[in-house]
């Protein structure tokens, strides 16, 4: 197990501003780790001399420090001081950054017909999702929950003229947390190769976009069991790709017993209850980490068609039962570790095309 760069690699850190690790250096690979967007993000560079890989590592600690200042949902900065505006009812001219990355949030959104919802920021602070530590108190009412899903906040209520920004709804909250990671993490391997560098992987938190190889072999790296500490899968990942995942077993509100998922449906307003796991795996980090949050909303009955609406060819979810669920191509590219090694792993239970809702068994 040792020998896979674990996707899942997860550091209950709470960081408001990038704080860097001592890089290491080992068979010719340069390694630094950073605290950001309350997750640990690790940078490995393969192949480089030293000096380039530090200077690339340093621009990414900086503008890492930047987008977890301005996308924050809830500290100060440009994001809040759009939610605020949006709130008063007045427009907001936005950096042309922000206004591109909220269209494409919209647009992810409408694909998944609204399962991926960053316009709920209000409805995930309800749930005491909006601070760094876990939450602690009870799971709103009943009364709170239905107002906030009769007033259907949506991306599509803003509506953008050039970089300013103004909402039909006033009850919009925007929170990025389900594609920020992606976002970032795409500009970061952007960054990357106008530095030159050819061979790397940026694993934050268990989501990972990979340049490269690493060295005569693809990366490899495991999508996490989400009932124990271990990998149910491995993928070989090309050069390109990126592979993020979604679950429930990470941030959640307990409650006599009870956990309450940060994955939210908008139609309920309460969390999703069917799938603990959804991974992605694509060549566009933004798609992949806005796709996984939208699949495990859909449930095991709706997946497929919106893995199809949002074009995802490979998806590998796990349910509450510890089923597998993939599509034809992640089963294609998946290597199974293992699989119900202990009680109640998961096992596959079907492989469906995102474009028909049939299944057909593994054998």
């Amino acid at each position: 197990m040792r020998r896979f760069l674990m996707a899942f690699l997860v550091v209950l850190v709470a960081a408001v501003a990038v704080r860097a690790m001592p890089p290491s250096s080992r068979d010719n690979e340069y390694h630094e780790t950073l605290y950001v967007f309350g997750t640990l993000v690790e940078i490995v560079i393969h192949g480089e001399e030293k000096a380039v890989a530090q200077r690339a590592a340093a621009d990414i600690a900086r503008e890492f420090n930047r987008i977890h200042r301005d996308w924050h949902a809830w500290r100060p900065g440009a994001l809040d001081r759009l939610n605020a505006a949006i709130a008063a009812g007045r427009p907001f001219t936005a950096s042309p950054e922000l206004a591109a990355l909220l269209r494409r949030a919209r647009d992810l959104s409408k694909a998944s017909g609204g399962l991926f919802e960053p316009a709920i920021g209000g409805l995930i602070a309800a749930w005491g999702f909006h601070q760094d530590t876990p939450p602690t108190g009870a799971p709103p009412s009943d009364a709170t929950i239905t107002r906030w899903t009769a007033a259907r906040p949506r991306m599509t209520d803003l509506v953008f003229d050039g970089n300013t920004i103004r909402s039909r709804n006033r009850s919009v909250r925007i929170d990025l947390g389900g594609f920020a990671k992606g976002a970032a993490l795409d500009l970061a391997a952007a960054l990357l190769r106008r530095r030159g560098v050819t061979n790397a992987v940026l694993n934050a938190g268990g989501d990972l976009n990979v340049l490269g190889r690493h060295g005569a072999r693809p990366w490899r790296v495991a999508i996490r069991d989400p009932f124990e500490w271990g990998a149910v899968a491995a993928v070989d990942m090309r050069p390109g790709e990126v592979l993020y995942t979604s679950g429930n077993y990470e941030r959640y509100l307990e409650q006599d017993g009870v956990r309450f998922s940060h994955i939210l449906d908008p139609r309920t307003g309460r969390p999703a209850p069917d799938i603990v796991s959804a991974s992605v795996l694509d060549v566009d980090g933004a798609l992949a980490d806005a796709a996984a949050t939208a699949l495990c909303v859909a449930g095991r009955d709706g997946w497929r068609a919106v893995a199809a609406a949002m074009g995802v060819r490979a998806a590998l979810l796990i349910d509450a039962d510890g089923h597998i669920l993939m599509t034809p191509e992640m089963h294609r590219r998946v290597t199974l570790v293992h699989p119900g090694e202990h009680p109640g792993a998961p096992v596959v239970a079907s492989v469906a095309n995102p474009t028909t809702a049939t299944d057909k068994g593994v054998p």
